[in-house]
Formats: C-alpha cells, structure tokens, sequence
C-alpha cells in the first residue's frame, strides 16, 4: 500500500504556508475598511442558523487555498467513508456511525448485513416506553412509591453530553422527576447527590460502554450500598432500583440488572458522540421524547447540510479550515468557546472532550509522527461571566487566542432588559476583538477625559488594544432543542474535518489509557499493606504519605 503523503508536505500546504507570510500584517480593520461587503461573503448559513466567518483573518485567496487543503485531504471522500458505516476508525476497527442515530424511520442504511436504522428505532422505541412507565408510574419501587428522583452514573461521553444537554434544555424540563448526574469517583460527587434523594423513590441509570468503567462501577456499588442500607440489608428486590445503558446488554445482568431494564447503544457509537443513542436517556427523561425526537431533527437537518452543500458553502468544513488556518499558519493555538446563554455552562467542558480528546494526536492514522499541531487547547465560560475572568488575556494578551461567540438570538428566560444587554456585550465583545484600539484613539479619548499631556502619555500604552483577534459568530434563532442538535452537530462534524485535514484518527483516545494502567498497582499499594511495585521516587514517597493517613 501506498500511503498519501503527510499533508504538510503537499502543495496545498506549502501554498498556505507561503500566503500566510504574505498576509501576517494585515489588519481585519483594514480588511473591513477594504470590503463593505465582507459580511456578507463570509457569513454562511444552514436553515436559520448563521455562520460567521468575517473576523477571521481570512481572504478570498486564504479560503481558495483552504478549500484546495480540504480537497487535498479528501474531505468529501472520508466523509462519505463515514456515512457509509466503512471501519474508518481503523486501530479499534470500528465503523463510525453517530449520525445514524439521528436517522428518519424511513431512512435505509445496511452495515454489514444489519439494517441500522431499524436497531436504532427499536431502541428509541423501547427508551420511550421507559420513560412513560417511570413518569406515569407503572414502574415504581420496591415500597411502590413512584420515582421522583433519577441519579445517572457515567464518565466521559456517557456523562458530558447528557449533562450539557440537560443545563442547555432547562426550559423544557419536566419538573415532576429531578434528574442528577454523577461522575466522578471522588465520594464527594454521589455522597452530595444521595444528599439530595430518598431511597425509596431514587432510580439509578448505571451507563457504561463496557460495563467494566471503574469510576462508574464503583459509584454504582456505592449506589447499591446507600440503597440497601436506606430500605434495609435484606431486601432482595433492589434491582427495581437500578437500569443500564451498555453497549453490551449481557454485563449488567452480572452486576443484577434484567435484561428488561437495559439499553443498548453499539460499539459504532463513540462515547463522545453518544448523547444522541440510548446514552441520551437522561435527556429524554429530562426534557420529554418529543423533544428529545426535536433534538435529534435539528442534528441530523446539519447532517444533511454536511453531506449536501458544496465545500464552499459547507459549515462544518468552513469552520474547521477557520480552525486550522489558525492553528498551524497563523500559531494561535487555543481556542475561547464563548456562549452567550448561561443554559450553555456546560458547552466548554463538552467541546474539551470532543475537541481534545478526538484531535490531540501527535501519530497520523499510519503511525507516522506529525511535524504540526493538531486540535486546539479548548476552554471557555459564558457572556458575560468570562468577561470579568479571561477576557482581558484574549484583548491583550501577548497570546492571540481565536474564539468562538455562539449568540441565542431570542431567550428562552425573557427578563426586562437581560437579553438585550447580553447581545450587546457578544456584539461589543467581537468588534473589539477584531478593531482594537489604536494608541491616537486611545490619546484622543483620554484627552476628551480632561487628563493632561503627561498623564495620557502615561496612560495611553495600556488603553492600546492590538485588535485582529480572530473569532467566529454561531448565531441561533434560540435555544431549543431543534437549533440545540444543530449547533452540536455542526461542532461535530468541524472537529471530524479537522482530523481528516490532519490525518488523524478522530475516533480513539489510546491517550487515556496509561494513566488507568498505571493507577491500577498504584491502588493495589493503597489498599494492601503488603502491595510493593516500582515506582520513581516521587510516586512513591506520595503513596507513603497517603497511606501514613488516618482513614476517616
């Protein structure tokens, strides 16, 4: 087999390379001055929703030399390998079929002789019937109190989504059932929760891919522990109690789920994709399944934008070249997620795992070392919180720092002015990104102050902004569930062109497994006097310290 040569050895790139030292020094001020029309050319949009690309430090020829880059890479071949169920995810072997989930009833797909579409409304199916047993209660505990409240145990993909979904589709939660997640190991995390709950009208969701998680497992016991105690040591109907998402639907059982209360979900589903599988249960729970339907509608509408527009008008495949542009011609390597709706706490934290965790890879798919950076360090907070925190980095740091400002145009809480004013700041936020402010304004407006000639010579170089700061503008009509799976989707399937664009395989995350080797005789030493294995000296003299620690 012959393999493609790495993408930074080809002509596309190389032209990049050369545009970009030609374009350093110009200024999105003056780009704006230059073309009155720049919005407009640079603004794309999927339905209602609103891309805009024109205070990105792009030109015309800097798109035609991305879109070469993208053609180069082929894009619209992987994507198609993709959509196709081929096993693109090839050190795991696995077909990559997330957008499945989101498939109409009567759509066709056939992956190895299995009729997908139809596996995945069964089980949307057999999630519906759930839901409507725990919420008219014909499913209920062992005393035959109704549910009231639902604790969901998952870590990573199987808790991100769920959890950032359920905070941004608060205003269409169903406040008869609390809904809680739980995460991490930490005791503090399910002790807090069970705080909250009592025994006899708590459900348990234990979601595992493997059903071997240890963070998840070991909540899960403790789980069953806190539920035995509450209703007594003796019960043997606690599994009443307990459901679980697997993608193996036999494992549970070991653990004392039937089969009747266990969803599947498939080895074809990442677990940072998995929201909209049966991993999505607490959303559905959450919100209702119509919406939940709504949710699924609106990813799969940017799906068919994905898979339909042409790669000039394509969003997903606009906003990675955005991406890569910036992070390997232009150096700035990070990226400010910047939602301006609190219902979005949670996006940050999400897009961490599906950014980082999908891209930050330092191997292409053949192994081979790469010479360039891939995926970009991602963090963020809402508007205007971040405004009072890190934003003063973003204006004047010597860093650059690209952003992302996703805009709800209408609130779901509509309050006086509140809305109003919080347009106004994403609005203010990435002009002045993009303009900055030049050290003659910042004297004129310090003269205009009343402040004399030495005091404004004092003060004017820390009023200098150096502006061309490059962001991107994700506007939505609102918040719902519909324009919810969007915005999910479209971030999806940016971060999948960027790792074709890098070369990467988006789909593993062998980076996580070293640490999990490597805690496993380290926990052994904790817990057994007579554990002894080898570590460097640091290891060691920590675990001594620990052990050397009262236990309560």
């Amino acid at each position: 087999m012959t393999l493609p040569p790495p993408i930074d050895q080809t002509a596309a790139w190389r032209a990049l390379v050369a545009h970009a030292t030609a374009v350093r020094n110009h200024h999105l001020r003056d780009l704006f001055i230059a073309d009155s029309e720049r919005f407009a050319k640079l603004s794309f949009r999927c339905g209602d929703l609103l891309l805009d690309l024109s205070r990105q430090r792009i030109e015309a020829e800097t798109l035609e030399l991305l879109l070469d880059l993208a053609r180069e890479a082929q894009v619209e071949t992987w994507r198609d390998r993709m959509l196709r169920g081929e096993h693109i995810n090839i050190t795991e072997d696995r077909a990559v079929l997330h957008t499945a989930l989101r498939l109409p009833a009567d759509a066709t797909l056939t992956v190895d002789d299995i009729d997908i579409v139809a596996q995945v409304q069964r089980e949307l199916e057999r999630m519906a019937e759930i839901i409507a047993a725990i919420r008219d209660g014909s499913w209920r505990g062992i005393t035959e109190k109704p549910f009231r409240h639902v604790v969901c145990m998952g870590i990573g993909g199987s808790d991100l989504g769920p959890r950032m979904a359920l905070e941004a589709l608060n205003a269409d939660r169903d406040t008869d059932i609390a809904v809680h997640c739980v995460s991490n190991v930490d005791g503090t995390d399910i002790a807090r929760t069970l705080e909250k709950c009592e025994a006899e009208t708590t459900l348990f969701v234990v979601a595992s891919k493997t059903f071997t998680t240890q963070e998840t497992m070991a909540n899960a016991e403790t789980a069953r522990a806190w539920l035995q105690e509450k209703l007594g040591p003796g019960i043997i109907d606690w599994p009443r109690h307990f459901m679980g998402i697997s993608a193996n639907t036999a494992v549970p059982g070991k653990f004392g789920i039937p089969p009747h209360q266990v969803l599947q979900f498939w080895d074809w589903v990442g677990g940072r994709y998995s929201l909209w599988s049966a991993i999505g249960f607490p959303i559905a729970l959450g919100i209702g399944m119509e919406n939940f339907r709504s949710l699924l509608a609106g990813a799969h509408a940017m799906d068919r934008h994905f898979v339909g527009a042409p790669l000039h008008e394509n969003l997903p495949v606009l906003m990675a070249l955005a991406g890569v542009w910036n992070i390997n011609f232009l150096g700035l390597t990070s990226l400010a997620v910047l939602p301006y709706d609190q219902s979005l706490c949670k996006l940050a934290p999400y897009l961490q795992q599906a950014d980082m965790e999908s891209n930050g890879k330092s191997v292409d798919r053949w192994g081979r070392p790469l010479g360039y950076a891939t995926g970009p360090i991602v963090f963020g907070e809402p508007g205007t919180n971040g405004q009072h925190a890190f934003y003063q980095l973003l204006h004047q740091g010597p860093q650059p720092v690209a952003a992302d400002f996703i805009v709800p145009l209408k609130s779901r809480y509509p309050l006086g002015r509140h809305h109003d004013i919080l347009l106004a700041n994403a609005f203010a936020q990435a002009e002045a990104l993009m303009r900055g402010r030049t050290r003659a304004e910042a004297e004129v407006e310090l003269h205009a102050a009343g402040l004399s000639p030495e005091q404004v010579a004092m003060l004017a170089p820390h009023k200098v902004f150096p502006g061309n700061r490059p962001s991107t503008t994700i506007a939505l009509p609102k918040l719902d569930p519909y324009h919810f799976g969007m915005l999910i989707a479209l971030y999806e399937h940016k971060i999948f062109v960027q790792g074709i664009l890098w070369g990467v395989n988006s789909f593993d995350q062998w980076g996580v497994e070293l640490g999990k080797q490597l805690a496993k005789p380290i926990l052994e030493e904790l817990t057994d006097a007579a554990a002894q294995h080898l570590h460097d000296a640091a290891t060691s003299a920590l675990i001594s310290l620990a052990r050397s620690q009262p236990r309560s």
